[in-house]
């Protein structure tokens, strides 16, 4: 029985590849590669001539019988076009099902966005939340933006160029003191690493004419309150119900920013409502 090798590929720079990838790469059967051309485009730098089988996010379905038959005779690799194979891009499919069918699924580790923005963060690494790829309306994506945030974690998410401002401009509104880290174009030439308040980075983002390249965005975790501070609690809370969310979801994120019991906000959202009458 073959082994189902997970490899990491250059997310830009193509040192980032390691010897061991090299290796696997030029010693399996068969690649099941996202996209075949972009994948033979690397091959042919590394002077490697193994045959591939396309497999992206509309044929993964369909292509995993096909991948664990070529399994059963020999060893296959998993790429994506860039970074970890699994991380917001397919995959997921064809590891379970190779590990489910007996095959032993290997990781060859090496590059990927997410945690080489990580680790250039500064942001504390013990309570994180990765959420992908954000929705793409914009009253889903500021609903998981503020649901995500309310965790108090630090938070990572990919975006794309032409949503980055939009979304910038959300989390400037959700929060406009916390701070934020966008990586664009990691390891590529024209890399950009910008931090700042969320308020600040949002409005050097609205400021540009257009935005390329790929993104990833990390947000720092929530100051700690000090039990002591005075928080003007009706002006939060005329803050999120302007949002239009339900009273038990808004009462959740002022909870866990404040302290306070969500019972007790809840009432004070019930009365704040009750006097705007």
């Amino acid at each position: 029985m073959g082994t189902l090798y997970v490899v990491a590929t250059p997310i830009g720079n193509l040192e980032d590849l390691s010897d061991r990838a090299r290796r696997v790469l030029n010693d399996v059967a068969l690649i099941a590669s996202e996209d075949t051309r972009h994948t033979g485009l690397l091959l042919q730098r590394l002077g490697i001539t193994c045959p591939q089988l396309s497999l992206h996010a509309f044929n993964e379905a369909s292509r995993v019988s096909q991948l664990l038959e070529a399994l059963s005779s020999g060893d296959v690799a998993l790429v994506s076009d860039a970074g970890t194979p699994g991380i917001s891009d397919p995959g997921a499919m064809l590891v379970h099902e190779a590990a489910e069918a007996g095959f032993a699924v290997v990781p060859v580790p090496g590059p990927s966005a997410l945690s080489a923005a990580m680790s250039i963060s500064g942001f504390p690494a013990s309570d994180v939340l990765f959420t992908g790829f954000l929705p793409r309306k914009a009253g889903e994506r500021a609903t998981r933006l503020r649901d995500a945030l309310a965790l108090g974690s630090a938070v990572y998410f990919f975006e794309a160029p032409g949503r980055v401002v939009s979304t910038l401009q959300e989390l400037a509104e959700i929060d406009p003191d916390r701070m934020v880290l966008v990586c664009r174009e990691l390891t590529k030439l024209h890399e950009e690493i910008v931090r700042g308040s969320a308020a600040a980075v949002a409005s050097d983002f609205a400021s540009r004419e257009r935005v390329r390249g790929e993104l990833v965005i990390g947000v720092g975790p929530a100051r700690p309150i000090d039990r002591d501070e005075q928080i003007d609690i009706d002006a939060l809370i005329d803050r999120e119900l302007a949002t239009g969310e339900k009273d038990s979801a808004i009462a959740k994120r002022i909870s866990a920013l404040t302290g306070r019991p969500r019972s007790q906000v809840y009432d004070l959202i019930r009365e704040r409502k009750s006097a705007a009458r």
